[in-house]
């Protein structure tokens, strides 16, 4: 605890903590082996309570692990790193016959990052950016939840590069958080970054290079973002995006290939949370602060050492477990988290420049109940399941 703020030697444009976050802290895997924590992981994990209440019946959970099963049968992102569709190897030899052989394509840092933009939003990522990969972004120990091992783990040399991409979920289905219906927009999204960061993965080596797909094992999805340029830390600990908010889930390419790095764009996100609030107020559990930043977190499951908010996960995660069932409230009532437009993007643009109108533009916010939930039957509609059109 009570760790230094550093700036990276790398030139990271924001301060960048002295040591490497060990992944067996993080909430997620502390289900599963802190004492402390394993009740509230067996009731999330093990027990399901359907109920009559919409949003929670059978009918949700199965949309919900539906949308989750490419990222739990085949990414295995929030299990262990180097696995499934995450590998870190190359082709299968059972395709290796449709390859070409012989060096490496070259061109540009700058005309191949276009290439690498231009394919990962084919593959159907929504922002793409690029950045150098920062040593103590990387976990120091990996968690596997498959072997329940820990282990040390290391990206190998010459990976100094990182593709990051970013996946857009359902701005309506997000709305009935929390329900089933919003977990199958954030399981959808985990399913999608397994396709996204596989498929670039492999078309970076049938360049001949090498490269390592990632969900949220490996390495620090959210300050990766933030150096490509994709958006802001923000109140709630999520990443802030100018064109969706908070509601994108994160994956990444490391790789050897030679890069142009783009940059950190703060667009205004900082100040907007130092007045807004909205999210630690609409947080069931309590887990975001209302305070100002602070160097240290409540607890072992945070990255310390650097001045910003920190969310108590043990609290978050203990209200998932009471209602066996993701919450995204805070993404829900997140002022920046609106379907592009020309009054939303006017507003953005304006909180961009000055902080002036931001007390009114969050007023505004809940004046026009923009942070109300969706009942989850707007997904179905009005009988338990949507009739088929003729």
């Amino acid at each position: 605890m009570g760790k230094k703020l550093q700036q990276s030697e790398e030139n990271s444009p924001f301060p960048v903590p002295n040591y490497r976050f060990d992944q067996k802290n993080e909430m997620f895997k502390r289900a599963l082996w802190d004492e402390m924590m394993r009740p509230n992981g067996m009731r999330f994990y093990r027990e399901v309570n359907y109920q009559e209440k919409i949003g929670f019946r059978k009918i949700d959970y199965a949309l919900r692990n539906a949308a989750w099963n490419l990222e739990w049968s085949a990414g295995f992102g929030n299990s262990r790193s180097n696995f499934g569709l995450y590998a870190w190897e190359g082709f299968p030899a059972r395709i290796r016959h449709y390859l070409e052989t012989g060096d490496p394509l070259k061109e540009s840092p700058e005309a191949m990052s276009r290439i690498i933009k231009q394919v990962a939003r084919f593959f159907g990522a929504d922002l793409v950016g690029i950045c150098r990969l920062h040593p103590n972004w990387v976990y120091s120990h990996e968690y596997n939840t498959i072997t329940r091992e820990h282990y040390p783990i290391e990206v190998p040399e010459g990976f100094h590069h990182t593709v990051v991409m970013a996946i857009e979920m359902d701005y309506e289905m997000i709305h009935t958080s929390p329900s089933g219906v919003e977990g199958a927009a954030t399981g959808l999204g985990y399913s999608k970054m397994v396709f996204v960061a596989n498929l670039l993965a492999m078309f970076i080596r049938g360049l001949g290079y090498r490269a390592i797909p990632s969900g949220n094992d490996t390495a620090l999805s959210v300050p990766l973002a933030m150096a490509a340029g994709l958006g802001e830390r923000s109140r709630m600990g999520l990443l802030i995006t100018k064109r969706f908010g908070p509601r994108v889930r994160l994956c990444k390419i490391i790789t050897d290939l030679p890069l142009q790095y783009d940059s950190y764009r703060p667009f205004g996100v900082l100040e907007f949370c130092k007045t807004c609030k909205k999210c630690a107020r609409h947080c069931p559990s309590q887990a975001i602060p209302y305070s100002d930043m602070t160097i240290e977190g409540p607890n072992v499951s945070n990255h310390h050492g650097i001045l910003k908010w920190y969310v108590d996960g043990e609290k978050c995660f203990s209200f998932w477990a009471k209602i066996r069932m993701d919450c995204a409230n805070c993404i829900r009532v997140c002022p920046y988290n609106k379907p592009p437009g020309f009054i939303h993007d006017m507003v953005r643009g304006i909180t961009q420049r000055t902080t002036l109108f931001n007390p009114f533009f969050t007023w505004m916010d809940s004046l026009l109940k923009y942070d109300r939930p969706f009942n989850a039957e707007k997904f179905w509609g009005k009988g338990a399941v949507r009739k088929p059109e003729l």
